[in-house]
C-alpha cells in the first residue's frame, strides 16, 4: 500500500488539525479514501491516492501554524483547488478585510470569488453578483456598503428588493403594507445588524442615511453619492431592471445580486436579471460576477444540495436536446 510520512511534533498543531472528534480529517480521508493517523510525532497517510491527500495535508498544516482555524468549508475549499491544480497559499485572502463587525470581528473574502467579487465592487460603478444560495452576494455587498460609509466615500446606503410573491399572497399576511413588505427585506436587515449594530443601524435608518426599502418604492427617484444594492434580482422583471439601474446617480455605487436557479416570477414572466446579462453583457462600466457552489460558505450541506440540484438540471437540459 502507498504511504506518506508527515513530520509533526507539534501536539497543539495536530490536535487542531484534526478537529473535534477527527472530523477535520474524516473529511480528507472520505474524499480522497485514504487513511489518516498520527502516530510517534508523524502524521502517517495510507492509500492509493496518499500524495493527493498529502498536498492537502499540508496546506491545512500551514494554515494552521499561521493562526487561522479550518473548518468543513475551509477544508472542502482547499480539496477543490487542490481538483484544479491549485493552492490555497497561492490565493490566501487573509489580507482582503473588507471591514469589521459592530463586535470587532474581521469580515473577509473566504473564497477566490469572494474575493474577486469584493475587487469588482471597489474597481466597478455598476456589479451584478451572481449564484446560488450561501456564497455570499449580499452580506460582502452590504459589508462593502458600510465600509465606503465609513470611511465617507458615499453618504448614504440604498438597500432594496422586489417584494415578489412566492406561493403566499401578500394580501393574506397581516399589518399594513410596510409590514407586509419588511418579511422580504428580513436578510438586509439581518446584514446591517451584524455588520453595523441593531441601535448603530436603526439610528442612521432614522436618519434616512440608510434606506431598506421595496423595489417599487424607487421609481422616479436618483441617487447620488450612494451605495445601492438590489437583492433577489432574479425576481424582477425586465422593466423593474432598467428602471433600477437608471437610478444611479453621480458618485453611487450599484450592486445587484440574484440567483438565477431560484426565480419566484409568475410562469411566463422573464427574469429581468437573465435579460440583462444578455442586453448588458458588453457595456463598458459594468462587471458580472459569477459564483458556484465552491463558494458556499454556510452548512456543507449546502453545497451538497446545490450539486446535487446543478446535476439535475444538466440531466434535464440533456433530456430536452433529445
Amino acid at each position: 500500500m502507498n504511504e506518506l510520512k508527515i513530520n509533526i511534533d507539534d501536539v497543539e498543531l495536530v490536535n487542531r488539525l484534526f478537529g473535534s472528534l477527527d472530523r477535520n480529517i474524516n473529511i480528507i480521508e472520505e474524499n480522497f479514501e485514504v487513511d489518516i493517523r498520527e502516530r510517534n510525532s508523524q502524521i502517517i497517510v495510507s492509500g492509493e491516492r496518499c500524495q493527493e491527500a498529502g498536498k492537502v495535508m499540508y496546506e491545512l498544516i500551514d494554515i494552521v501554524r499561521e493562526g487561522e482555524t479550518i473548518d468543513v468549508q475551509k477544508i472542502n475549499y482547499v480539496i477543490s483547488l487542490a481538483s484544479e491544480g491549485k493552492s490555497y497559499k497561492e490565493t490566501r485572502l487573509s489580507n482582503g478585510i473588507i471591514c469589521f463587525t459592530h463586535k470587532g470581528k474581521p469580515i473577509k473574502p473566504k473564497t477566490l470569488g469572494q474575493a474577486n467579487y469584493a475587487k469588482a465592487i471597489k474597481s466597478y460603478d455598476i456589479v451584478f453578483g451572481i449564484g446560488p444560495a450561501g456564497t455570499g452576494k449580499t452580506y460582502i455587498a452590504v459589508a462593502l456598503a458600510a465600509s465606503a460609509f465609513k470611511n465617507k466615500e458615499i453618504e448614504k446606503i440604498i438597500l432594496t428588493r422586489p417584494a415578489v410573491e412566492a406561493g403566499e399572497k401578500l394580501g393574506f399576511l397581516p399589518g399594513d403594507l410596510q409590514e407586509k413588505v419588511d418579511p422580504y427585506l428580513r436578510p438586509l436587515y439581518d446584514a446591517l445588524y451584524d455588520i453595523l449594530g441593531r441601535e448603530n443601524a436603526a439610528r442612521l435608518k432614522e436618519k434616512e442615511v440608510i434606506e431598506v426599502i421595496p423595489l417599487a418604492y424607487m421609481r422616479g427617484r436618483t441617487f447620488d453619492n450612494a451605495f445601492i444594492i438590489l437583492d433577489e434580482a432574479q425576481n424582477t422583471t425586465k422593466e423593474q431592471m432598467k428602471m433600477f439601474l437608471t437610478r444611479l446617480g453621480f458618485g453611487s455605487k450599484v450592486v445587484v445580486t440574484g440567483d438565477i436557479t431560484q426565480t419566484d416570477l409568475p410562469r411566463g414572466k422573464k427574469s429581468g436579471l437573465k435579460q440583462a446579462m444578455q442586453i448588458l453583457d458588453n457595456v463598458k462600466g459594468i462587471k458580472f460576477c459569477f459564483l458556484n457552489a465552491r463558494d458556499v460558505v454556510r452548512h456543507d450541506l449546502v453545497r451538497r444540495i446545490i450539486e446535487a440540484y446543478e446535476r439535475t438540471k444538466n440531466d434535464d437540459d440533456t433530456e430536452e436536446q433529445k
